[in-house]
């Protein structure tokens, strides 16, 4: 019987086993930014340790840093922060992506930009949407502070083997749909905990269809189905978006490398714990009405009456849920009104994202009222944009066009929602409380779904606001 990619990535990476049942895994490449890393350096200054292999460990900048201007965080605490990370690059050897570097962005988008992310090898970051990473053939996943501590230490974490399950998506999205579209639907079909134990291969002709930023929106969301880890098989596409990068192989090491990350793909006998088959014409444009990435529903559709609901649990769920949000149950999301429009993130701040959302929003106005930011997710994709004009295009339809960073995903900057306002976001998490305020109320969809909100003040179906037929929507 063959293996799949997880099983050969984790056996190229074990270290050892240990008594309880673990793994010591081997860490081939780590991702660290401002927030989780300054208490693990502290540990290992305490300790007398240094970094074990500083040119496997890479930083930036990114939950903290303004987005209007990077360089001077009203906060002292981010500042702070901020200087830390500069100084322990320092001091200990790591590679860092600083504000003046033009390379500094959200660290899941600068490590692919950078060819950092590689097929093959496991990547550890302190955050929890590391599985992005996984879109190359990389098993990716987020860790604790003091796992953080563990790698910049040993370069090696203790960790508990996953299930594999294979999502399979087959044939074509609908015009108008999305990657975002098909992460949401899959939280949706398999829930916030469905993926608990296990790691995800996507799999099917729509995800070889999509490119790698599509490929990269939807394993930045495996965490919110409760997977550890995501990823896609490596491919020619993959291949082709490494080439040429800054810490990709260069042309004397490119054959013998693709050559070893082709050899990590699953196996076509490698045998699964589950397997789930989607087909591509049911996904919808889908928005989340509630407080859990699962709790989404397709445009077309009404939120959920908590007195339809099949179990006592789950009514007592979509009660709390239509409380907080201030929604009525079985009434239809379309229509719902909008304080503010989030463009960026993770998950949906690429160049490819911007080039979509721009394509339909181009002559288009936000609606009086609504503040729209659009958040590239990095200095590199910022400057791609802005040669492309796509900064002009935002601009001129009401959007404020803003510096690289985390931004108003989860609002650990000054880019917050103020009271009950509630948004309209490309991000990936609506929990209570996420975008900064404690009673801020957060609606995910797809950056064109954004863009569609932003122009009509309310939820609507993009397809509808901006006459998406055939011959107007992209490869989504």
């Amino acid at each position: 019987m063959g293996k799949t990619l997880y099983q050969k990535v984790w056996n190229a990476h074990t270290v050892g086993s240990l008594d309880d049942g673990r793994t010591q895994l081997f860490i081939g490449t780590h991702l660290i930014h401002e927030v989780t890393s300054p208490q693990a350096f502290g540990m290992i200054r305490d300790l007398g340790l240094q970094v074990k292999y500083p040119h496997r460990t890479f930083a930036t900048v990114d939950h903290i840093v303004p987005t209007i201007d990077q360089d001077a965080p009203a906060d002292p605490l981010a500042a702070e922060m901020m200087d830390a990370l500069r100084r322990n690059a320092d001091d200990f050897g790591v590679t860092y992506f600083d504000l003046g570097s033009g390379k500094q962005g959200i660290v899941h988008v600068v490590g692919p930009e950078q060819g950092i992310t590689q097929p093959g090898t496991t990547i550890a970051c302190g955050d929890s949407h590391t599985a992005t990473h996984g879109a190359f053939g990389a098993i990716a996943f987020g860790i604790g502070t003091t796992q953080v501590r563990d790698v910049l230490a040993t370069q090696t974490i203790a960790m508990e083997s996953l299930k594999v399950r294979l999502i399979k998506v087959e044939g074509q999205l609908k015009p108008g749909v999305y990657a975002k579209d098909v992460a949401l639907d899959i939280i949706r079909r398999l829930g916030a905990n469905g993926g608990i134990g296990y790691a995800y291969e996507y799999g099917g002709s729509t995800f070889d269809n999509f490119s790698m930023e599509e490929r990269m929106t939807v394993c930045n969301m495996s965490i919110e189905g409760g997977a550890r880890c995501g990823y896609v098989n490596p491919d020619e596409k993959t291949f082709a978006f490494l080439k040429g990068r800054p810490y990709a192989p260069g042309e004397d090491q490119w054959d013998a490398a693709v050559a070893r990350w082709q050899s990590f793909a699953s196996d076509p006998d490698a045998d699964y714990d589950d397997v789930i088959e989607i087909d591509a014409a049911d996904i919808e444009p889908t928005v989340t009405w509630g407080v859990s990435p699962d709790q989404g529903i397709s445009i077309s559709e009404p939120i959920p009456d908590p007195a339809e609901a099949g179990s006592d649990s789950l009514r007592e769920s979509y009660r709390e849920a239509l409380e907080y949000m201030q929604l009525p149950g079985g009434s239809p999301i379309k229509g719902v009104k909008i304080d503010v429009a989030f463009l960026g993130s993770c998950t949906n701040g690429r160049l490819h994202d911007f080039r979509e959302a721009a394509r339909f929003l181009k002559g288009h106005k936000v609606a009086p009222g609504v503040k729209a930011i659009a958040v590239p997710g990095s200095q590199i994709t910022a400057v791609q944009c802005e040669q492309e004009g796509l900064d002009r295009v935002f601009e001129e339809a009401g959007f404020e066009w803003r510096a690289a960073g985390c931004s108003m995903c989860l609002a650990m900057n000054p880019d917050k929602l103020v009271g009950d306002q509630i948004c309209a976001s490309s991000s990936n998490r609506n929990f209570k409380g996420r975008q900064g305020s404690p009673i801020g109320r957060t609606l995910l969809m797809s950056p064109v779904m954004v863009c569609a909100a932003a122009v009509k003040g309310e939820v609507a179906d993009a397809r509808e606001v901006f006459e998406v037929d055939g011959s107007d929507s992209a490869a989504a």
